[in-house]
């Protein structure tokens, strides 16, 4: 008869809280700095043919090569701050909390969540983390969307803390989250799948016999879990763009709310175009899910060495 389990056995040790959202703005932040100008080229795409207009980019290529003719080398980095200060923010809460929460929905014996509870905890994670990056997603779509401009109608942000104190100043604080429902409910599709995809996708891997825990199993894993969370996520990453890039039109807003966006994308441009930018998008996502999830790793690897088992 096997040994009933020690219900005084303790857990195994973790890092402390603070660590954990440390770790994760850190890796979000290290991965943006690879994956930059992917998400600049994934932004222009998505507001390519807007209102009607005929398409500015055909291809990925073409939108890669329109922006370093026009813009530069420098071109394909605009929106970098933004983009760290979002990963400092929003990554740093959605993983913070999703490691927390997985920890302590883990049982004694170190055994995970089922797949379900990982799918929720990953949409709990998102939402919050989402609704404190709003006020950098912002600065970051209208710094990336400035340069498909005329000159006369950029609006010329010089960094993200110049866009965050213009957009207050000049249209209020509450701009500042602007396209905060859509861009909640972005991230509840994206951790939903991302997150919990990435958890399953990874212990399928090390069940099936052919992987240990090591940086080829969690490269396998994110990319897998990339391909799933781009399908699902992009018609509302679409939504979340358009609205946080409009303006005001004879005092009116381009769009009423993200069924609008919807309902005019796909009047104008076409079903499919709900899924336009998909290459840049997966191209974006799958590396920066890749290294994201790699420097985690890797850091909550050192740190147990150095500090937990020391």
């Amino acid at each position: 008869m096997a040994a009933a389990a020690d219900p005084a056995k303790p857990r195994p040790k973790t890092s402390p809280k603070s660590i954990k959202f440390l770790f994760g703005g850190l890796a979000g932040m290290g991965a943006t700095v690879f994956v930059q100008p992917l998400d600049l080229v994934k932004n222009r795409m998505q507001l390519s043919g807007q209102g009607s207009k005929a398409r500015e980019y055909k291809t990925s290529f073409h939108a890669v090569g329109s922006i370093l003719r026009n813009e530069g080398i420098r071109g394909i980095y605009t929106g970098l701050s933004a983009g760290l200060l979002r990963q400092a923010t929003y990554t740093t809460t959605r993983l913070g909390i999703y490691t927390v929460l997985f920890e302590r929905m883990s049982k004694a014996d170190g055994t995970p969540p089922n797949f379900f509870m990982k799918a929720l905890i990953g949409m709990t994670a998102g939402a919050t983390g989402a609704f404190v990056g709003t006020p950098a997603e912002v600065a970051l779509i209208r710094m990336t969307a400035d340069g498909r401009l005329p000159p006369d109608q950029r609006r010329g942000y010089t960094n993200v803390f110049n866009a965050l104190i213009r957009i207050t100043r000049e249209e209020g604080v509450t701009t500042l989250w602007r396209g905060c429902i859509p861009t909640m409910a972005r991230a509840v599709v994206v951790n939903a799948a991302q997150l919990a995809s990435y958890s399953q996708s990874k212990q399928a891997l090390l069940d099936s016999g052919y992987f240990r825990d090591d940086i080829l199993c969690h490269f396998c894993a994110s990319m897998i879990s990339g391909l799933v969370t781009t399908a699902a996520s992009m018609p509302v990453d679409i939504v979340k763009t358009r609205i946080q890039n409009m303006r005001m039109i004879d005092g009116k807003p381009e769009y009423k709310n993200g069924l609008d966006v919807l309902v005019k994308v796909i009047r104008n441009e076409g079903f499919f175009s709900l899924w336009k930018g998909f290459t840049p998008y997966y191209a974006r996502l799958g590396p920066h899910t890749v290294l994201t999830f790699i420097f985690l790793e890797q850091m909550n690897k050192f740190y147990k060495i150095y500090f937990l088992d020391s």
